[in-house]
């Protein structure tokens, strides 16, 4: 199968949290203004992005990847087999093409001929394997090793790189789209993790990590219409007050992890935009299923119907985000179940689902931290209000933010939790929903979900992967046991010197981390 059939769209937890990935679709500018869209590009200039991420900790090799800095260091140095486009599909990068075996088991890449590293050459078949071999073996540490382990051979072929993989994965192409999986150049059949090379649009002149990253336009880039600035500076800034500063004092263009208890004052800065988009980053509430009550399913819809969506939006998010309806799957994801309706806030629903359990109220604790979510306290707090009303006593029991994810996650039976999402559909349920999944945070088992997930798995068929990833969203959202209240948008903002395409990607944050080769000055 060509890819031109898989190519349709595409939508993506911390590095151990918020490591992944997210595709979604494309958003348009946020809530605060227009926007500065230009459809006429100019070249020069060096743009300076303030980022909240960073670390002295950070590595050049690939496999360890985790925070924004470096993957938005990743995607301005590198290219990478697929890349998702502004719309969420899925286009090719230094792979032109591929194509798949019957049973999806065997992929077939076909290499660009002109993609050229920044010290010269051009990137062959060879390096292609070795960069996605970097990320296998016993002794790999790689963050990558999960997502492709299930391949079981490469070989080169003149520019065709052949991937043999132990079971059909109709997601694959989206797969070696991920951040940790740069092509870099290779030497008797192995990488450098720590070269400074790349083949993508800048040249990486400078490092400090934890401070700042420099880089300068590749004349080389294959790519084009992309890659408009002379130069980029990537700083990081994490105190948010800060970081706000040095967007208004000019000192940087470009912020990510806007404040959203001060948005409304940057919002009034003169020359400044701000950007609202909301993707796959989601915020749960996962109930232990092994666990009374929350055994019984009729316990679980009475808490979906007992808390109020539309009011955490606005409370917790300011606005910035969306509902969500108990599944992970976001509107701008290739299979999002459009037909499957939405939850809302309905006491009496509530009462009806406690009555089918033979019960007439509930009390039951709600562990958080703020180092579940922004706001999960808060949020705890709105969900007990909404809840008594359909006689649900919910005691929100503040837990410490050191140690949550050690202590209280996956430990006490009900808590609060966030993902930034995964690339696929599958690639989502396979990790927090599937029977056994390490970081099935519920507990949860459901025979005919898992036996779609396979199905759908390594089903080359768009309408009938479609079918099977609508049922699968009905069935965790009406059976699942993770309430899901809200998607929340990646919040950033920037100098009205910039300007950048209607459509932005909503697979990450700093339009899918790409915003040094597709936006430009005014």
């Amino acid at each position: 199968m060509r890819n031109s059939s898989l190519i349709t769209g595409g939508v993506s937890r911390r590095g151990v949290l918020k490591c992944a990935s997210a595709l979604g679709g494309a958003a348009l500018i946020g809530p605060m203004g227009a926007g500065m869209a230009r459809a006429q590009p100019t070249r020069g200039g060096t743009l300076k992005i303030g980022l909240a991420h960073g670390s002295t900790t950070d590595s050049l090799d690939p496999g360890s990847w985790e925070n924004d800095f470096t993957i938005l260091m990743s995607h301005t140095r590198n290219g990478f087999l697929t890349e998702i486009a502004t719309d969420g599909s899925l286009v090719p990068e230094v792979a032109e093409s591929w194509e798949a075996s019957p049973d999806a088991r065997i992929w077939t890449f076909t290499i660009r001929p002109d993609v050229q590293y920044h010290s010269g050459g051009t990137v062959t078949a060879e390096d292609v394997i070795a960069s996605l071999q970097h990320h296998l073996g016993e002794d790999s540490t790689s963050a990558a090793k999960p997502i492709i382990e299930s391949i079981t051979e490469m070989r080169a072929d003149g520019m065709n790189v052949i991937i043999t993989l132990s079971e059909g994965n109709a997601d694959f192409p989206f797969i070696v789209s991920d951040y940790h999986l740069p092509i870099l150049p290779s030497t008797d059949g192995a990488i450098d993790p720590m070269t400074t090379d790349g083949c993508g649009a800048y040249v990486l002149d400078s490092i400090e990590m934890g401070v700042e990253a420099n880089f300068s336009r590749h004349e080389g880039y294959w790519k084009p219409n992309s890659a408009f600035f002379d130069g980029v500076q990537i700083i990081s800034i994490h105190d948010n007050a800060a970081r706000q500063n040095a967007l208004m004092s000019g000192e940087v263009h470009y912020i990510d992890g806007v404040d959203l208890n001060t948005v409304h004052l940057l919002a009034r800065a003169p020359s400044v935009e701000v950007l609202s988009i909301t993707g796959t980053q989601h915020y749960g509430l996962p109930m232990d299923s092994r666990a009374a009550p929350f055994s019984d399913n009729n316990i679980r819809m009475a808490l979906k119907y007992a808390i109020d969506r539309e009011q955490m939006v606005e409370t917790i998010l300011n606005g910035y985000g969306s509902v969500g309806n108990d599944h992970p799957i976001g509107p701008g994801q290739r299979y999002f179940n459009t037909e499957l309706e939405q939850k809302s806030y309905d006491p009496d629903q509530a009462r009806y689902y406690l009555q089918q359990a033979g019960v007439d109220s509930l009390d039951v604790d709600i562990h958080l931290a703020d180092a579940a979510f922004a706001g999960a306290i808060d949020a705890g707090v709105l969900f007990a209000e909404s809840a008594a009303a359909a006689g649900i006593n919910l005691n929100v029991v503040r837990e410490p933010n050191d140690g949550y994810w050690s202590n209280v996650w996956m430990q006490l039976p009900f808590v609060g939790t966030y993902w930034g999402g995964r690339p696929t559909e599958d690639w989502m349920f396979a990790t927090a929903y599937a029977d056994g999944a390490p970081w099935n945070e519920s507990y949860w088992s459901h025979e005919r979900f898992n036996e779609l997930m396979v199905q759908a798995r390594s089903e080359l068929d768009d309408d009938l992967r479609r079918e099977m990833y609508f049922e699968m969203q009905r069935i965790v959202s009406d059976e699942g046991s993770t309430i899901i209240p809200m998607f929340a948008a990646y919040v950033s903002a920037y100098s009205d010197s910039l300007a950048h395409e209607e459509e932005i990607a909503s697979n990450w944050a700093n339009d899918g981390h790409r915003i040094a080769e597709r936006w430009w000055f005014a």
